[in-house]
Order: structure tokens, then C-alpha cells, then sequence
């Protein structure tokens, strides 16, 4: 037997057991199998580990203080490795590292919830950013990402399209007007969401790879939240994410111009690294996010 763990734990299960057929019952392998791994480990060792006789056999000094030895060893990696805990309550145990865009600020801890609470020992790790993660340098396991996936070094899945609207609060448009076109939108009061990495406003896209720069903004923040609540309270339009537009649209809190001008929905993917083997714990909030995602 090539293995010395699994020669030490047949030893001392044979050595518990009143003969090797009984040892190799408890271990569900053959007699033969018992009788080989003791012989191996006797001509390894150089001493014998059991008096052999007609009427069966017994421990020898050397055999008997082997078998604690054993115990001991085979029980400390055992431990290591989790033998049974892993298997139970433990196996979705440690810290899942998720990158998102802002805009899923609130959702994934309030989807994820159910998901934590069932498994004791699972830790969300949410990093929010716009930017691509590194996923290497920043150590992550699962992100969402809102535009097209290129990287071949990912197992991505294509959860859903993400939709802009321009919108504006009613008050708004009832003293303002209506844009009746992009160019319109030049002199009239709009909110400016800045590209963190640039420092500069993101632009506007609109159908037809048209692009809206905003250059005299009414209203500037780093944060979607920040720029939705002040298109809500009438400060100006704004081109605003669909998850964050569409409850006030629904509403009737804001109305949507525009919208022959709007762009293609942006696909959005969860992907993980082609890392193996991949955690039980990843895996499980992998599925899960694509799962509430498409839903």
C-alpha cells in the first residue's frame, strides 16, 4: 500500500479489531487487503507489529505504541482536511468576495440575505465599483458586470439587459418643456454622474452611437443613488440606470423622455475566474446571483 496514511489508519483499525477479517469489514475492504497493509508497514518499520498464531493474532510492544502513534497522526489531518465537517454543516463555511456596479448596492445584500442566514459561516464580501475588478490583485471570486464580457479567463453567464432612461420629475418638465431632441438638452438643466477612474462626467449614449457630453451640469455626483434623488426633486433631467428608474417612472414620480433616442439595453453578466477547483461556498452564491439576477 503506497499511501502511508491509509496503511497507519487500516493498522490501528485492525489493531482495535480482534482480527483483520473484523478490520476489514469495519473498513469495507477485503481481508487481504488488511493482511498486505500490516505486512508493508512490518517490512518498512523493520519491526513486527502483531504475534502471529493459530489462534489469531496480537499487538506487539512496538505494534501497540505504533497504534497511538497512529491514532494521533491520522487524526490530526484528518482534522485538517475536515473529514466530516465539510460535509455538513461547514462546507459553504468562509468569505465570498463579490464585485458589483453601484447600482446593485442595495439589491445583492437584500437578495443574498435568505442565502446567509441558511448558512451559518458564509461571509458576503461586496466591493462596489464601476471599474473592471482585478480579480487577481483584489482576490475575487464572483463579479457583475454591465457591458460585453471579452476576457476568455472567466466563466461568465448572461443574466439579463440593463436599460437607460432619460427622465425628469413632472414639475420639471411643466416649467422647462420637453426635449424635443439631444441637441435640446444643451440648454437645459442636467445632472452629471462622474467616471471615478477620470474624474470627468460619464457621457450620455443614446441610439446610433450618439453621445450626449455633458458640459454645464445643474447637479454633480460621484454616486447614482445622489444623482437619482436629485432628478427626483426636479434639479434636472438625468440619464438614469433602469433597476433605479423604472419604480419612480411606474410611479409617476418621473416621466421618461426621449425614448425613441435610447440605446440598446447593455447585457449584464456574473462571471467568476476559471479557477479550480472551485469552493462549494462560490459556487453556491454564483448560482444564486444568476438565479435572482435573470429573475
Amino acid at each position: 500500500m503506497s499511501n502511508r496514511l491509509e496503511a497507519l489508519r487500516v493498522f490501528f483499525t485492525a489493531a482495535d479489531a480482534a482480527n483483520f477479517r473484523e478490520a476489514a469489514v469495519r473498513l469495507s475492504v477485503s481481508p487481504q487487503v488488511v493482511t498486505r497493509a500490516v505486512r508493508e508497514l512490518e517490512e518498512e518499520l523493520g519491526e513486527p507489529l502483531f504475534h502471529r498464531s493459530t489462534r489469531g493474532v496480537q499487538l506487539t510492544d512496538f505494534g501497540r505504541q505504533l497504534a497511538e502513534r497512529a491514532r494521533v497522526a491520522v487524526g490530526g489531518v484528518d482534522e485538517l482536511f475536515h473529514r466530516i465537517d465539510r460535509r455538513t454543516l461547514s462546507q459553504h463555511a468562509g468569505t465570498v468576495r463579490v464585485t458589483a456596479p453601484h447600482v446593485y448596492s442595495r439589491f445583492i445584500p437584500q437578495a443574498l440575505a435568505p442565502l446567509l442566514a441558511g448558512h451559518p459561516g458564509l461571509v458576503l464580501d461586496l466591493r462596489l465599483s464601476e471599474q473592471h475588478a482585478d480579480v487577481v490583485d483584489q482576490q475575487i471570486d464572483i463579479g457583475v458586470r454591465v457591458g460585453p464580457m471579452r476576457d476568455a479567463r472567466f466563466v461568465a453567464r448572461g443574466v439579463g439587459k440593463l436599460p437607460l432612461h432619460v427622465v425628469a420629475s413632472p414639475a420639471l418638465i411643466e416649467r422647462v418643456g420637453v426635449p424635443r431632441g439631444i441637441e435640446a438638452l444643451a440648454a437645459l438643466p442636467v445632472t452629471a454622474l462622474i467616471d471615478r477612474s477620470s474624474g470627468r462626467p460619464w457621457p450620455w449614449v443614446f441610439s446610433k452611437k450618439r453621445v450626449f457630453t455633458v458640459s454645464s451640469p445643474a447637479f454633480v455626483t460621484d454616486n447614482i443613488d445622489a444623482e437619482c434623488a436629485a432628478v427626483l426633486a426636479g434639479v434636472g433631467f438625468g440619464q438614469i440606470i433602469g433597476p433605479l428608474a423604472q419604480p419612480w417612472l411606474a410611479s409617476g414620480a418621473l416621466v421618461e423622455v426621449l425614448a425613441a433616442d435610447a440605446p440598446e439595453p447593455w447585457p449584464v453578466n456574473v462571471y467568476r475566474p476559471q479557477r479550480a477547483p472551485v469552493p462549494a461556498r462560490v459556487r453556491l452564491v454564483y448560482d444564486e446571483l444568476i438565479r435572482l439576477l435573470r429573475a
